[in-house]
């Protein structure tokens, strides 16, 4: 790229965005928090700028406790949510099933609640 001042044409430079993988990212936080060397000694040797270590290492920081949690309230709140969406679920069919038994006229017939515990017979009801 070409930029023309006055009588004198200067060449500019355009730098390209330069794009850091995590573990990086991680090795220059973990050196900046270790403390053994001075921000721009770590700036220096890393060709990183001194506010960008800052940023690092205080996203680090921010985010070492989540890294470093054992997980096991997170889990018991999911397995209590799985939980709960099953016994809704069981309620629901439960309820479906009674409708459909009511609405094909499918019931038990003839004896008492104990007999029909036991015995499980189940009959057509007739219309009378």
């Amino acid at each position: 790229m070409s930029l023309w001042y006055g009588s004198v044409r200067k060449e500019a430079i355009v730098a390209q965005r330069r794009k850091h993988t995590g573990p990086f990212k991680a090795r220059v936080a973990v050196e900046a928090i270790a403390g053994h060397k001075t921000v721009n000694e770590i700036s220096a040797e890393y060709g990183v700028h001194a506010s960008q270590i800052h940023q690092w290492k205080k996203q680090a920081l921010e985010h070492l406790p989540e890294v470093l949690d054992d997980h096991r309230h997170r889990r018991q709140d999911t397995h209590e949510a799985v939980a709960s969406r099953l016994y809704q679920q069981i309620g629901q069919l439960t309820m479906e099933v009674a409708y459909l038994k009511k609405s094909s006229g499918f019931t038990r017939r003839g004896a008492s609640n104990d007999d029909r515990t036991r015995r499980g017979s189940l009959e057509y009801a007739r219309p009378m």
